[in-house]
């Protein structure tokens, strides 16, 4: 979760994919694979800067243990190309302490295809309403966690 000096996570919007079953829950945080032998936190960053090409954060916090989601089986041949049946995920708080003109999701870093096509600032008690379904619970979680970095 990258919050604004105001308390605001940045979201993206989907580019397609199964996940995307309408417009409103086609927003996520952004998130990532973590590389064999690359710790979590260096992952979550490096992930950032690929999706949104933000760096400029300041770590907040993290969540101890690792929060997981199952993908409903009427997609899971779909989603990540039938690899999966669910992802587990480690999760930061980091605030943004750039420029906004830092953001560009249309021209990621490291030459990867853009992920989201539209990107905003959202109050955090919003984020489980955005998110599809089936991993609202692990936003639920996440926005409970660091509902405490907002007020600061």
């Amino acid at each position: 979760m990258h919050l604004k000096r105001a308390g605001g996570a940045i979201i993206g919007r989907r580019r397609a994919g199964p996940e995307n079953v309408d417009d409103t829950h086609a927003w996520q945080m952004p998130q990532g694979r973590v590389d064999p032998g690359e710790d979590t936190r260096p992952a979550a960053l490096r992930e950032l800067y690929e999706e949104t090409n933000i760096r400029s954060v300041e770590k907040l916090g993290e969540i101890a243990e690792w929060l997981a989601y199952d993908i409903p089986r009427e997609i899971v041949g779909e989603a990540w190309k039938g690899k999966y049946r669910g992802q587990r995920q480690k999760w930061y708080a980091a605030r943004f302490t750039g420029d906004e003109r830092e953001v560009d999701i249309a021209h990621p870093a490291r030459g990867h295809e853009p992920e989201f096509s539209d990107w905003r600032w959202e109050p955090m008690q919003n984020l489980p309403a955005l998110i599809i379904p089936f991993k609202r619970k692990v936003y639920e979680r996440v926005v409970a966690e660091f509902a405490k970095f907002a007020q600061a």
